[in-house]
């Protein structure tokens, strides 16, 4: 019958899931060329990491080398924290997304990266869930939605920011920027590196010299995690600022708040302090070619160190100082310190109330009193009366 490939791919809706934490799936129907229909699920994140992998393998189809030969349509990368309303928002992007990649040239649209992608996974038949917390909630996109949306066939757009200062790019790779430039974002790298493009003009930008046209983008940093994720450093870097830290290749930290300009909030021991993500790998991650070229280039530019901010919003920006991140990191640390101190004591305890009872020799049957002269005489038996007498 030939190689399986995709019909056609329709976007269902999305579910908001609880398990093991909050988060968002898309649902797709795919159809194949067996007239099989199957339902997966998968987050955006997946997504944009297939997009991106697939405009590596076809890079003239992608418009690396000539944009005017891209055909692979645009996708906007995920916001750095995804909440309902962005994932209701861009199923429309997502509906057109699909339309034109089942349509393209049969060796991009059929190709094994495509079809492997959109195939039933296991967790696509028997999704996680814990009974202990609420089921996913689901929402369907309206039966008149989907007539639409496929039937757009008109680029993406894509997410449209402002600078707020100027910027004189260092690298043929990067982008000069003037206040008041209004970029479309392509491609929002966790280290600060944004890739633009300003007419015909493409390039990396530093994300602190943005701010996106729709008000400030505090919505799209995640809230500090004092718990931390462990990372490992793969560059050195040497502190310029007081709330920077000082850190050699090798060590072994955790991140407990990331930014959107690319300097995180890391703690080494019971020291807090800013660090470039670009220098940082997620503790048990390959590295990649990819990776280590980022890290070859210098570290972005703080928010706090851009000077004659020409911002288009009066409303600052959520602002959370060193000395919070030290004092609530101390605390986390030592509530968890105080957690394990009394579940080390309980558990002696319970030891120390167990081996009394386990010692304790077992009681022994009491000894009656000896009866009495006239007892024995009135109710015992003759032989017995005879021994008293």
């Amino acid at each position: 019958m030939g190689d399986a490939f995709i019909r056609h791919i329709e976007l269902l809706g999305y579910e908001k899931r609880f398990f093991p934490s909050q988060h968002y799936v898309y649902m797709f129907l795919v159809k194949w060329n067996d007239l099989s229909e199957k339902v997966v699920y998968r987050r955006f994140t997946e997504i944009y990491e297939f997009h991106k992998a697939l405009k590596e393998m076809f890079p003239i189809e992608s418009g690396d080398i000539n944009t005017e030969n891209r055909i692979i349509p645009h996708l906007p990368a995920p916001k750095w924290f995804d909440g309902q309303r962005s994932t209701e928002n861009r199923q429309g992007t997502l509906a057109e997304y699909c339309y034109t990649l089942v349509n393209l040239p049969h060796k991009i649209s059929r190709c094994l990266h495509v079809v492997s992608f959109f195939k039933v996974r296991h967790d696509d038949m028997n999704p996680v869930t814990d009974s202990q917390i609420k089921k996913p909630e689901v929402f369907l996109l309206p039966k008149d939605s989907k007539k639409n949306l496929t039937d757009i066939t008109g680029p993406i757009v894509l997410q449209t920011y402002r600078a707020i200062a100027d910027y004189e790019k260092s690298s043929t790779s990067e982008m000069a920027l003037k206040a008041g430039d209004m970029v479309d974002v392509v491609e929002k790298s966790e280290n600060g590196w944004w890739f633009c493009q300003l007419k015909n003009k493409r390039g990396w930008v530093p994300a602190a010299y943005l701010e996106p046209m729709d008000g400030p983008d505090e919505s799209e940093e995640q809230e500090p995690n004092y718990a931390g994720e462990v990372y490992m450093v793969q560059k050195s870097y040497t502190a310029v600022e007081e709330d920077e830290l000082t850190l050699k290749e090798g060590d072994t930290i955790e991140v407990i708040h990331k930014l959107l300009d690319g300097w995180w909030v890391v703690r080494k021991d019971d020291t807090t302090g800013y660090y470039p993500a670009m220098y940082l790998q997620k503790a048990g991650e390959v590295n990649t070619s990819v990776k280590s070229e980022l890290r070859n280039r210098g570290a972005p530019p703080r928010r706090s160190t851009i000077r004659n901010v020409k911002s288009i919003h009066r409303q600052g920006r959520k602002q959370i100082s060193q000395e919070t991140y030290r004092r609530n990191s101390k605390k986390y640390i030592q509530n968890q310190r105080k957690m394990q101190g009394n579940s080390h004591n309980k558990a002696n305890v319970i030891i120390e109330k167990k081996e009394p009872e386990e010692n304790k020799p077992k009681a022994q049957p009491a000894v009656p009193p000896r009866p009495s002269k006239d007892l024995i005489l009135n109710r015992c038996t003759e032989s017995t009366r005879s021994k008293i007498l």
